[in-house]
């Protein structure tokens, strides 16, 4: 599997600061995955995000993409990355195709707008102003533009924070096509339901250090209980029992609730990647 990004100990300081924001980070980033970045705000996550789409440059370390030095990356780079920052920005004052094809005309190739515009729903309001549409609405526009030039890598941001169910899982599934076609994707959220139903790996950035890269299956056996809680019914009331996995096939007590009550629910020990983040980072998720 090819590396899109081998990043190693990547060091940033803001010309403000006395200390450095990235503290000597290194990781990979293959092509044809999606890699979640994670970590409490003013961690660094959006940072490190800057410096891999070249808005900031005076780092320290090596950042290759697919094997040449990043800093060496002239424009034809961005015709690579499409991007969709957290906060959209568009231009209120312009209906969303006129904001679409403004875009696209920085770029030498394009995705069909009509055709992405009709999957996340808003092609029928392409001639609203944006300064009209909701905050769901511009989201999904922004993942539009982020689309627009057919990217071989796409940084995204919370791109279903502010999304209805149903919205969110049209570009849940986009994001997933992406990846399966080929695409990598570097993505930064909070909703740890996006980083489970998406990602292949993540890694948690804490105070400008990277923690535990792992696939979001292994880091709950990692931090999970190797325990099973049964759930059921006896005399009207719903009890639980908890046995440990260790020769849970030879655990008597175990087969013979398994045989002898009304069992409702069967739950290994694993934890959540909620739980995950907040163990690892220390901060609970807002």
């Amino acid at each position: 599997m090819k590396k899109a990004f081998h990043v190693e100990d990547l060091r940033f300081k803001y010309s403000s600061s006395d200390v450095d924001t990235i503290k000597g980070i290194s990781f990979n980033v293959f092509e044809g995955e999606i890699f979640g970045f994670l970590g409490p705000s003013g961690a660094g996550k959006s940072t490190t995000q800057k410096i891999l789409i070249k808005l900031l440059e005076d780092y320290q370390g090596s950042i290759k993409y697919f094997g040449q030095d990043l800093k060496t990356l002239g424009p034809s780079f961005y015709e690579d990355v499409g991007v969709g920052f957290e906060m959209p920005v568009h231009f209120g004052k312009m209906t969303a195709l006129e904001n679409i094809e403004f875009f696209a005309g920085f770029y030498q190739s394009t995705a069909d707008i009509q055709q992405l515009m009709e999957r996340v729903g808003l092609w029928e309001d392409a001639n609203m102003r944006v300064g009209e549409y909701s905050k769901g609405m511009k989201v999904r526009l922004n993942f539009v533009r982020a689309m627009l030039n057919n990217p071989r890598i796409l940084f995204l941001d919370e791109p279903t924070n502010g999304l209805d169910p149903k919205n969110a899982r049209i570009i849940k599934d986009m994001i997933s096509e992406f990846r399966d076609q080929g695409g990598t994707v570097f993505l930064s959220t909070h909703l740890m339901n996006d980083v489970e139903q998406l990602c292949d790996r993540v890694a948690f950035c804490v105070n400008g250090h990277l923690h535990d890269i792992s696939t979001p299956r292994d880091l709950k056996i990692k931090y999970g209980k190797r325990e099973v809680k049964v759930e059921y019914k006896e005399n009207g009331s719903t009890l639980s029992s908890v046995f440990p996995m260790e020769d849970l096939g030879d655990n008597a007590e175990f087969i013979n609730t398994l045989r002898t009550k009304e069992i409702e629910t069967i739950h290994s020990g694993e934890t959540s990647l909620e739980d995950i983040f907040i163990i690892v980072t220390g901060v609970e998720l807002q």
